[in-house]
């Protein structure tokens, strides 16, 4: 069979060593599902797609979010415990009928498709068939990362809770069917420590251990749940928990993370584990503002995440924006703010800085070495978009593009080197 050869034109997000992007206009050749070529310079009229005028990125890689709560946005005035048992529980429960859930399945690729994302760290419910049916059409779609299923054998509805033992073989066969060398694979996902029983934890990481699987799960994203959490466990601190059953470690990444003492954070180094920073979630919550220029500053390693449905922006782009935005409110609290009545930027991202974090940074976050990076070698995923401003000459595009985001620039969405048009009609 011949090979297809797609040519996209634009100026070309490059990602820095100092964590940062710019922009540099060439073409890029993609041939079947890989990029093969990319020449810096003049854009021909002939390229398949774009222009000078086109932004194109590395697809963009999502680090938390929960499939069966895209339809759940926007059911605002709950704290985290109170919206978890009112409003996600029953949506989750839909998914036990199977057919609801494809269905619901192949609505959200097309929304994750639509806003670039060609990258997910994803929950599912605790429905075992629920599970591999996201993992089965994710994968055809082509979208790379980790979906796992729920993990909860206690501390929820009955329709949403598992046996202890059925729930472990669960995660096992899963782990089989979609293991850590694939694409799409399967993840190790304690819902969160109230979920799951101690005999639950402590085998799933000893699964995780064994088929090298990316653990997520939640922690300290309330003071209400941490103190919950250390009535429940005998006074532990929440990291202590993970750590103490074996789900602290270099492939684990952990939702949200606010509200960390000095020991806590010295687990998460120590471990080199992650903590995903869900900006919209936790202020839509009401939870609170994450520290992310004192976490850096602790060498604690970060990614980002939309956290749908807490999180109300499905865009990349937007969270990204949103992270800058946390960091800003983040310094209306600071003793410098009281004292000078001004924000001081330099512990705050820059646009440049956030696209690194929603491509490489996230990546990277994830051990994923061929995601991230518009790069010779490396699997076509691609975002071609066309704002319709003048965003080349306000002194800073990138800034530009991300304050002044519409999604309907996105033009088309390039997954595995298959384009997805979603240019205007």
């Amino acid at each position: 069979m011949a090979s297809t050869k797609t040519t996209v034109g634009g100026q070309i997000l490059r990602c820095r060593a100092d964590r940062s992007c710019s922009l540099q206009p060439g073409v890029i050749e993609l041939t079947d599902e890989t990029i093969t070529d990319i020449q810096f310079g003049s854009i021909p009229t002939t390229v398949d797609f774009g222009d000078e005028n086109t932004l194109v990125t590395p697809g963009l890689i999502d680090t938390h979010l929960h499939l069966p709560q895209f339809d759940s946005i926007g059911a605002l005035g709950m704290p985290l415990l109170d919206w978890l048992s009112q409003v996600i529980f029953p949506a989750e429960a839909k998914w036990n009928d199977l057919d609801y859930a494809r269905k619901m399945i192949k609505r959200v690729i097309e929304q994750c498709v639509s806003v670039g994302t060609t990258g997910v760290c994803a929950y599912s419910t605790s429905s075992y068939q629920a599970t591999i049916a996201a993992l089965e059409m994710f994968s055809e779609a082509g979208i790379r990362g980790v979906i796992g299923q729920s993990l909860m054998d206690r501390g929820g509805p009955d329709e949403l809770t598992i046996p202890t033992d059925r729930l472990i073989d669960e995660v096992q066969s899963a782990l089989q069917l979609f293991p850590s060398d694939r694409r799409m694979a399967t993840a190790v996902t304690p819902r969160f420590a109230l979920s799951c029983t101690e005999k639950t934890m402590r085998s799933v990481a000893h699964l995780a251990k064994e088929f090298r699987a990316t653990i997520q799960t939640h922690l300290a994203e309330t003071r209400r749940e941490c103190h919950v959490i250390s009535d429940h466990f005998d006074g532990m601190e929440y990291t202590e928990v993970y750590e103490t059953m074996g789900l602290v470690t270099e492939r684990s990444v952990f939702g949200h993370g606010i509200y960390l003492d000095q020991t806590a954070i010295g687990r998460l180094r120590n471990a080199n584990a992650v903590i995903a920073h869900c900006p919209t979630a936790n202020s839509f919550l009401g939870s609170g503002v994450m520290n992310r220029h004192d976490h850096l500053s602790r060498q604690v390693r970060l990614s980002l995440g939309s956290d749908i449905g807490a999180g109300f922006e499905r865009s990349m782009v937007r969270v990204g924006r949103a992270m800058v935005e946390a960091a800003i409110a983040k310094q209306f609290q600071s003793d410098a703010f009281d004292s000078t009545g001004s924000v001081d930027f330099s512990c705050v991202p820059k646009a440049s800085e956030a696209w690194y974090q929603i491509t490489a940074g996230n990546a990277e976050a994830m051990g994923w070495a061929e995601a991230g990076r518009i790069q010779i070698g490396h699997p076509a995923d691609l975002v071609v978009i066309h704002p319709t401003i003048p965003w080349r000459d306000s002194g800073d595009a990138l800034s530009t593009v991300m304050f002044a985001w519409d999604d309907r620039w996105i033009r088309q969405t390039i997954l595995r080197g298959v384009v997805v048009d979603l240019s205007p009609i």
